[in-house]
């Protein structure tokens, strides 16, 4: 007799599953594909031998997560932390380089090294009250904290119309927001600097890791831990109505916010149904990946140091090219943003092969390949990068919605992640996961505390149905000496 279900096998139904199944409960975790991992998949996309992330494929959140930081993560993968973080060139050949060492970053900046220095440092001398208030519900308790606040202080600042005051030249400006176009929506936002704020103080924290043998480690990793604690995962069979799974006493849902009213909706009350009805979701990905017949030959070689490469031109060329997604327009240069794992993990290609991760920003549902765009993009600040191009495959906006439905019409964050959705999402309250159903949870990215490989939604919700439906503390997470790596 199951005591728990798990709908969904990304990193937060993973991480669920493996809480529950921790705790001595009877879990079966159900996978609509024929492998588990969601968001955290590695194939064989174009040739043998070339293993290219399908979704996320660098990883700052992992290391950040309280989840990740109890699962021991470090510990059971290999992973490669660059010294550079990330890169964004600008034309001429220079560029700006986000170094772990925040000194040696600003030292980079020239003129504009102390502004950048004013903008960064509140944020890392509070990271751990600034990730303990994002990584989990924003409760007003959290959010009153000094660091919360220094985080609150510093969106206003790049948030707003002010984003250029204090800043001298287009470098610094422009790395800071190349970090901040990760969500996709108009520049500048409050709830875009507070996503790249974050993003970009952990570059100077603990860097911007990525795990040897590509981001399917992450989710082996999950796997095998609940599976040797007995739970047992069923892939090929998409669940599509609570009927299939009445048996369980707990089911929690690693689902998009519109999957969760096709499975339960009639059952759920009509307050409830109005306000998924209202979620909203984002534009979208054009995601292109390359096989290279070497290392992308920048025009700044020392970009080559670090794995993550965002690209689009100054500030204001990357905030008009995020303008025209949000008017349903294609940019003609659009927002860019690259890994190039292969320089630091030889599993990752044959000897003399490179891959190449890449992906720009396109109106939802969009249908337009968009490899060439991208491809003029990187040449302009690595001049002879198509001669290295061997193959390259394109999975459109549509296309990433048809091959996980929680990506609606292409969007990779479930939700938009706007200041109103930040907060609550998709409900307002210090349980978001909780759904008015006894004993059904909502463990997505379309809950608290968002997109990105956390595992933090299915943790907390894990957490809640333990408390609530088994009255069962949570368990230890940490690997014993055989799991750790060797």
């Amino acid at each position: 007799m199951t005591d728990a279900v798990v709908v969904g096998s990304g990193p937060n139904g993973l991480a669920a599953a493996v809480v529950l199944a921790r705790a001595g409960l009877r879990v079966d975790l159900y996978e609509a594909k024929q492998t588990a991992g969601g968001g955290t998949r590695t194939e064989e996309l174009i040739f043998p031998g070339h293993w290219h992330d399908i979704c996320s494929a660098v990883h700052p959140m992992a290391f950040a997560s309280p989840f990740f930081q109890q699962f021991g993560i470090r510990e059971r993968l290999e992973w490669f932390v660059p010294e550079l973080s990330y890169a964004h060139p600008l034309d001429g050949g220079i560029a700006g380089l986000a170094y772990r060492d925040l000194e040696r970053t600003v030292d980079s900046l020239g003129a504009d090294g102390p502004a950048y220095r004013r903008l960064m440092k509140p944020l890392i001398k509070h990271t751990d009250a600034i990730l303990a208030a994002a990584l989990n519900s924003m409760s007003p308790q959290r959010l009153a904290q000094v660091g919360p606040i220094a985080l609150a202080g510093a969106a206003l600042w790049q948030g707003t119309g002010l984003w250029n005051l204090g800043f001298r030249g287009p470098v610094a400006p422009a790395l800071i927001t190349g970090v901040a176009a990760h969500p996709v929506g108009p520049m500048p936002t409050l709830a875009s600097s507070l996503a790249g704020l974050l993003l970009a103080h952990l570059g100077h924290t603990q860097g911007w890791p990525i795990p040897q043998g590509g981001s399917a480690q992450i989710a082996a990793a999950m796997l095998t831990d609940f599976q040797a604690h007995g739970g047992q995962l069923h892939t090929g069979q998409q669940i599509t109505d609570l009927a299939e799974v009445a048996g369980a006493k707990a089911v929690l849902l690693d689902t998009s916010a519109k999957a969760l009213l096709s499975i339960a909706g009639h059952r759920l009350p009509a307050r409830y149904i109005s306000t998924l009805d209202k979620f909203s979701y984002n534009n979208a990905a054009c995601k292109v990946d390359f096989i290279l017949s070497e290392p992308v030959p920048w025009r700044n070689p020392e970009i080559a140091q670090t794995a993550t490469v965002h690209l689009g031109g100054t500030r204001a060329e990357i905030a008009q090219a995020e303008a025209e997604v949000a008017r349903n327009q294609h940019p003609e240069r659009p927002y860019v943003l690259i890994s190039q794992p292969s320089q630091f993990d030889a599993t990752r290609a044959p000897s003399g092969r490179h891959i190449l991760w890449s992906y720009c920003h396109v109106p939802r549902y969009s249908t337009m390949d968009m490899t060439e765009a991208i491809t003029a993009q990187i040449e302009r600040f690595a001049p002879g990068f198509r001669d290295t191009i061997v193959a390259s495959k394109v999975t459109t906006a549509m296309q990433l919605s048809e091959y996980n439905p929680n990506y609606i019409g292409g969007d990779f964050g479930s939700g938009t992640t706007g200041l109103r959705q930040v907060l609550a999402r998709p409900v307002i309250g210090s349980k978001p996961w909780k759904t008015p159903l006894d004993g059904l949870y909502l463990c997505s990215s379309s809950t608290a505390p968002g997109p990105g490989v956390h595992g933090m939604s299915g943790f907390n919700a894990a957490k809640l149905a333990l408390k609530e439906v088994f009255r069962i503390e949570t368990p230890e997470l940490a690997p014993s000496r055989m799991e750790k790596r060797c």
